[in-house]
């Protein structure tokens, strides 16, 4: 019986993954993070499901490697925290997710950008203490405002069909242009810097790769409207954050919508309620009332959920069926064997 073993997965998930066990695989089912220290947790387990927060370095692949993993089945669909060429090394097996409810995500950056814009948090704390006042809460509407899209992907495809129902104006830059935006959407595609000049909100849907990390970078909010609205709920490390708490600071970035930072994974998915914030930057980050941090939780609906675990399943069940390497539908690795 093919062993799976899970790391870092949170209660909601277990119930889903366990439901869609049809070929009844052994799940083993960690808490904990995938780490060096943690690696000899998956002794006796083929196949090793990791998240975005695990760390699958050259060590750990290796480690993993030695004890008989031959498999690592990522439950999400970026893979900028795996050692690509260890697994070639090492010829162990690498598959995604590569698309999961896009909806999903495009839904929660559009949600940060209205209860940014109408103080919906500021305004349900006031009411819940008795305060009926409306001083600083003046919005904009959304309809006739410039959105900029960085990355029109599935993601970032669908963030462009919501914001064209509230009539923006989209502006968008991709390596590749999506056509069909162009002439269903009226998307207008253009250079990065046109994108940051005349955007009034920004909204990130890139990878993280060495090309994209601070994509937005104290030269690139330089070049921004006063007042801007940032969105990320891509990858923490496209934002440079302590340029960005300088944007803040000075009003050049007028708020910002958060579902990712650069250092999530000593914080997020945890609770720290009882402690202290020993992240200076983050701690920083959460003093500001026009900053809105969610914790990696932009995937988070029942839909995505499923479409995640229905797909890693489905990619287990690829390679037990003797699939390897790119063979594999949503395999990573192409020298593996």
């Amino acid at each position: 019986m093919l062993g799976v073993a899970f790391f870092d997965i949170r209660p909601f998930s277990k119930g889903i993954f366990t439901a869609r066990n049809r070929n009844n695989y052994r799940l083993t089912f960690f808490d904990h993070r995938l780490t060096p220290h943690t690696a000899a947790s998956a002794k006796g387990h083929e196949v090793v499901c990791a998240f975005v927060n695990d760390t699958l370095d050259a060590a750990v692949i290796g480690g993993l490697h030695e004890i008989g993993v031959g498999l690592i089945a990522l439950r999400c669909a970026g893979y900028n925290n795996v050692d690509l060429a260890a697994c070639d090394k090492y010829g162990v097996n690498v598959v995604h997710v590569p698309a999961y409810s896009p909806s999903s995500v495009a839904e929660h950056g559009v949600a940060l950008m209205l209860a940014l814009n109408r103080h919906i948090t500021r305004a349900h704390a006031r009411v819940r203490d008795g305060n009926f006042s409306l001083d600083g809460l003046i919005g904009f509407e959304m309809h006739g405002k410039t959105v900029g899209l960085i990355g029109t992907g599935r993601i970032g495809k669908c963030a462009a069909r919501i914001l064209a129902g509230f009539g923006c104006r989209i502006l968008a830059y991709d390596t590749r242009q999506d056509e069909e935006l162009v002439n269903s959407v009226g998307v207008s595609y253009t250079d990065l810097d046109t994108v940051f000049r005349e955007s009034d909100i920004i909204s990130l849907h890139v990878p993280l790769l060495p090309t994209t990390h601070h994509l937005i970078s104290a030269d690139a909010i330089s070049k921004m409207k006063r007042g801007v609205m940032l969105i990320n709920t891509s990858r923490g490390g496209l934002v440079n954050t302590r340029a960005l708490i300088r944007g803040l600071k000075s009003g050049q970035v007028g708020s910002a919508g958060l579902d990712v930072y650069e250092e999530e994974d000593a914080y997020f998915f945890e609770d720290f309620s009882d402690t202290i914030i020993t992240d200076d930057v983050l701690a920083r980050l959460l003093t500001f009332n026009n900053v809105l941090i969610t914790s990696h939780q932009a995937f988070l609906t029942k839909e995505a959920l499923e479409g995640i675990a229905e797909t890693t399943m489905n990619n287990i069940r690829e390679y037990e069926q003797g699939k390897r390497g790119k063979a594999l539908t949503n395999g990573i690795c192409g020298k593996c064997s």
